[in-house]
């Protein structure tokens, strides 16, 4: 069973490991061998505008969504997302149920309209995920990042609540 909860700077070991997977930092934009200080710092800046989700299975943390909330006041009922999962449960549902909390939390408690992400153009299993979810191709953003030594276009989406 998939259990979702807030992050906690006890899971910073954990989800540091899911980001130096090669298929995570290739896939997001992240970078290998980050510090424990980057994110000590990314799990204890608190605000309401940034909410920090991780998954687990076993007690263990297999996966984390960051969701930031647009603090622009014409961009309030705007957040962006980003994820990553652990390359040993991935295909097990542990990218649906994060997003899945996520989108109970846009959509039931913070008012959030519209939902936004930007994905590699490659990473089909992610556009799957997410389409599913009712997030719509909005744009291609062309040599977007820079990644295993080639730049990599990515799609922008979102999905909006209705």
């Amino acid at each position: 069973m998939i259990k979702v909860r807030h992050s906690e700077l006890s899971d910073l070991e954990a989800i540091k490991a899911i980001y130096e997977q090669e298929h995570a930092f290739s896939n997001t934009l992240q970078l290998p061998f980050q510090s424990d200080l980057l994110w000590e710092q990314r799990l204890t800046t608190f605000s309401d505008n940034h909410i920090n989700l991780v998954a687990l299975i076993d007690n263990q943390v297999v996966g984390q969504l960051s969701l930031q909330v647009m603090d622009r006041p014409r961009r309030k009922h705007v957040a962006t997302l980003g994820m990553g999962v652990s390359s040993r449960h991935t295909g097990q549902g542990v990218g649906e149920q994060l997003l899945s909390s996520a989108l109970d939390l846009t959509d039931n408690w913070l008012n959030i309209r519209r939902v936004e992400l930007e994905v590699y153009k490659n990473n089909e299993a992610a556009i799957c995920l997410y389409q599913k979810k009712g997030f719509v191709e909005e744009g291609v953003m062309r040599d977007y990042a820079f990644t295993c030594g080639e730049y990599v276009d990515a799609l922008m989406m979102a999905r909006l609540r209705e």
